[in-house]
């Protein structure tokens, strides 16, 4: 909607010196490109490619299957919290969450909004065990919800999926204000960044 396209692309104007520097420093620090591009599942489960600052080495997509038996999150998801895979800087960017500006670009393309259930991974979707977990694909995607106000990480994913089913039952213009507002504060502590 408007609201989301005209504050992506101010966060995305004023933003713009700090993803070039973060690009420069993956550049710097790590071989392979700056951003990472993904296959995400999102409204009415379409697909879309979602960006995000690079924060693991090139081909850690192909290292995960040696990882699954380490995963540290319960239900479909993978993380895991010493991931090998993650670069010196990228575990920054993560705990700060600044890894996710790209996906302002997202939010313009109009994939994304500013609130609402994060998108998963082709892999995560797949391994859904529930079909009541399928009604987070009845709204758009955005770059923070309910979960990356409470826990993140530490949230089990059960949990984290009713989060986002009552933020689906309960969505409000307001609601979306006080996530945003909160997100803030959240990101700068690193709450429950893995």
């Amino acid at each position: 909607n408007a609201i989301d396209f005209v504050g992506g692309l101010l966060l995305l104007i004023i933003s713009s010196p700090l993803l070039l520097a973060i690009a420069v420093a993956i550049k710097l620090t790590s071989p392979g490109p700056a951003i990472f591009v993904q296959e995400r599942v999102g409204f009415n489960k379409r697909r879309f490619r979602m960006f995000k600052f690079r924060t693991m080495v090139t081909d850690a997509e192909t290292k995960q299957n040696d990882l699954e038996s380490l995963n540290d999150a319960s239900g479909p998801v993978f993380k895991m919290r010493n991931d090998p895979r993650i670069t010196p800087l990228g575990r920054w960017l993560r705990k700060t969450s600044l890894d996710e500006l790209p996906q302002l670009v997202n939010i313009i393309l109009g994939d994304l909004s500013l609130v609402g259930p994060r998108p998963l991974p082709e892999r995560d979707f797949r391994r859904f065990d529930k079909t009541w977990f399928n009604r987070r694909f009845s709204v758009k995607p955005g770059i923070t919800c309910i979960w990356q106000i409470s826990g993140r990480s530490e949230t089990s994913f059960d949990d984290w999926i009713l989060q986002d089913l009552e933020y689906i039952d309960k969505w409000s213009l307001g609601l979306d204000l006080k996530i945003l507002f909160k997100t803030i504060p959240t990101v700068v502590r690193g709450t429950g960044a893995m």
